[in-house]
């Protein structure tokens, strides 16, 4: 019995892709992290338009 590994193709696009770390997939799925950023979106947003209303 011999484990085969799954080689890259060369020049394949899977050979160009890399592998997130593990604080990445952490910071995608961290729910305060996401709030934070919604509401950092939201207030750039808003600068924006009273920016352009006034």
């Amino acid at each position: 019995m011999s484990k085969s590994k799954e080689k890259n193709i060369p020049y394949s696009n899977m050979s160009y892709a890399t592998e997130p770390t593990k604080f990445v997939k952490f910071l995608r799925i961290c729910f305060s992290k996401q709030i934070f950023s919604f509401f950092w979106l939201n207030l750039k947003i808003m600068r924006i338009v009273v920016g352009g209303h006034s």
